[in-house]
């Protein structure tokens, strides 16, 4: 089954909302892909694309060096949507007129609609709140266009050339401060560019398997499990296609949550009946970590062992060609984004020496979806909601949780804390509803009273943001009943901790993790 035969390209500006834009295109289940404005005609042509779509961007049209493309896209012969930037510069290529803006509209605005015809199909009121942000507008438009919304400051907020399907819109449809978004998006999709809503994850899985398989042939794969969300779904969708040519290789680094060794193997050799190798390498991990500190040596250090760990227990396999890998697209995008990859990876992250030390080939098979699409697809497979739903967790895990050296003793405390925070969060409904919840284990001691007794023990800090992407986060205001659990449980049940405080600080200035 080919669910690429009908397929949206989205040419990058340098939007920060450009990801949004495929997100709401996948949401209406329809694929689609982002690539560089600067690709190319070729490129262009032979990604046979069913509809365009034209980013947002920083850049003014009168920029030097500001993004431009070929007037040739706009004479395939297939619907074009420009947004903000996108509409400025298609304007420009096809000969009507751009100014800069006496007044420039940041943030929210009022629309109003002249005309409700297809890109506004199914809006009842006449005029609605959208997002803004630009500084240039249109004085005219180019021939044949027709304007078909205004503002206070601009008369042409939105054009068609309903001949050549070619639209644009001064104002980001993408995000959710323009409510009726959603619905214009569609309208171009469905009413515009006559798609069809088959982007499903059952036709995802089918249409992997088959990509798998003859990728693989009769070689075999190996894949690292870390426990989290990715991986777990990477590996259960590779084992669906080839079974047993399938090994995972779980590590145990010592720095993991609570119980989690024991619930990747139930989950995976018990639940799917997949080949699992599980290591124990806790005192290896912490006899590398003794004494350590600094959070960026944790990083490299726990990377590296798992490299070597790794790659002693895949050299026992026989005829394994293949790294099993569970990149996500946001990862590709930044890969080919038209400013460049991005300067710093954490190091955690770096695993690709494993290729050139064993030779191998990659499988990516979530390299084209979300993350949300990740989790649409473990539940598709039959896996439990309580991994599928699972939080993010890093690479470097209690690592860099506990600030300062990294002990067992260390790690027993911030362990039982962070079961703890979790159980409560769980029993109060809010898990699903929070990014990311954890307990942090300070190098700091402060004096109490337990009973009759002065101590001088442990502080653990709880953090709990929300975010959609983990880019930017705010903190979380929990209800204080449960602020009050959690920490006269910490303190009660954890020996070693007797004080409890609550991170209230956002991304930026602050960072999610604490290292």
């Amino acid at each position: 089954m080919d669910i690429h035969a009908q397929k949206v390209l989205i040419l990058d500006f340098g939007s920060q909302y450009t990801q949004l834009i495929a997100r709401r295109v996948r949401e209406a289940k329809v694929y689609c892909e982002i690539h560089p404005y600067n690709v190319g005609i070729d490129f262009i042509r032979r990604f046979k694309a069913s509809a365009f779509i034209l980013s947002g961007g920083p850049s003014s049209v009168f920029d030097k060096g500001a993004p431009k493309i070929t007037k040739s896209l706009f004479n395939l012969g297939v619907p074009v949507l420009g947004i903000c930037y996108g509409m400025q510069l298609t304007t420009k290529v096809l000969g009507g007129i751009v100014e800069r803006s006496t007044k420039r509209e940041y943030g929210g605005a009022k629309l109003i609609i002249d005309s409700k015809g297809d890109l506004f199909s199914g809006i009842k009121s006449k005029s609605i709140k959208v997002w803004m942000s630009h500084g240039d507008r249109l004085e005219s438009l180019p021939k044949g266009f027709t304007s078909i919304a205004h503002s206070s400051n601009s008369k042409h907020c939105a054009m068609r050339n309903a001949k050549l399907n070619i639209y644009g819109v001064q104002f980001h449809p993408e995000v959710v401060h323009t409510p009726a978004g959603t619905k214009i998006i569609s309208n171009f999709l469905f009413k515009i560019a006559k798609l069809k809503p088959n982007w499903t994850m059952e036709s995802f899985i089918e249409s992997s398997i088959e990509t798998i398989r003859s990728q693989v042939g009769t070689s075999h794969v190996v894949c690292g499990i870390s426990g989290g969300v990715d991986s777990s779904v990477a590996a259960l969708l590779v084992h669906k296609a080839i079974g047993r040519q399938l090994t995972c290789i779980f590590v145990d680094n010592g720095v993991l949550r609570k119980d989690e060794a024991g619930a990747v193997e139930k989950m995976l050799r018990n639940n799917f009946n997949m080949d699992l190798h599980c290591i124990d390498a806790r005192a290896r991990f912490m006899k590398k970590l003794n004494g350590v500190t600094d959070p960026e040596r944790k990083r490299k250090i726990i990377g590296n062992e798992f490299i070597h760990v790794f790659e002693a227990e895949a050299k026992k396999l026989k005829g394994v060609k293949f790294l099993a890998q569970g990149t996500l697209y946001p990862d590709v995008i930044e890969s080919v984004s038209f400013k460049g990859p991005s300067a710093t990876i954490k190091s955690h992250h770096n695993v690709g020496g494993l290729l050139d030390i064993m030779k191998l080939k990659l499988v990516e098979p979530l390299r084209e979806l979300f993350k949300d699409e990740v989790r649409l697809l473990g539940r598709a497979m039959g896996m439990s909601d309580e991994l599928v739903s699972r939080q993010p967790f890093p690479g470097p895990g209690l690592a860099i949780r506990i600030i300062g050296e990294v002990t067992e003793e260390r790690c027993s405390i911030l362990r039982e804390a962070d079961a703890i925070v979790l159980e409560e969060v769980k029993a109060a409904g809010l898990y699903k509803k929070i990014w990311q919840t954890f307990a942090v284990l300070l190098p700091v001691k402060t004096v109490g009273v337990m009973g009759d007794e002065r101590t001088y023990e442990n502080t653990v800090a709880v953090r709990a943001v929300e975010s959609v992407d983990g880019m930017t986060a705010d903190w979380v205001r929990l209800p204080y009943d449960l602020l009050e659990s959690i920490s006269t449980r910490i303190i009660n049940e954890v020996r070693g901790v007797n004080r409890v405080v609550y991170d209230i600080s956002s991304k930026p200035p602050a960072t999610i993790e604490w290292e």
